[in-house]
């Protein structure tokens, strides 16, 4: 990816509200094409946590100057990173990140040991 792409993810309040959400944290994002829904839904997961939200599909929900699953489906791999950047009461700001895999989920099992005791 030559350019910055951000998503918005939602739907977190099904599953662990925003606490896995804290600025800077890093999200595995995964592309779903069996979902019965959505043929272009991406899931957004934790290891040892699971699911915590989708990357928005439909307009009603993605964020201004963010790009929905659709929009992104076929510039990303099957398992690709997110940033967050942004929390609202509805919505989380997320740029997609370029680093290596092995780096990001070093980061990522980093930030789940410290967080605050959301993680059971």
């Amino acid at each position: 990816m030559d350019e910055n792409m951000y998503i918005t993810v939602t739907g977190f309040s099904h599953y662990y509200g925003r606490k896995p959400f804290a600025i800077g944290n890093v999200l595995v994002c995964v592309k779903d094409p069996s979902n019965k829904y959505d043929s272009e839904a991406i899931v957004t997961r934790l290891p040892i946590i699971g699911q915590v939200g989708f990357v928005a599909n439909n307009m009603q929900y993605v964020a201004g100057g963010t790009m929905s699953a659709g929009r992104i489906y076929d510039k990303v791999e099957d398992k690709f990173y997110a940033r967050v950047l942004f929390t609202t009461q509805s919505k989380i700001i997320c740029r997609i990140e370029n680093g290596s895999d092995e780096e990001l989920e070093k980061e990522i099992q980093t930030q789940l040991m410290q967080s605050e005791g959301w993680v059971q």
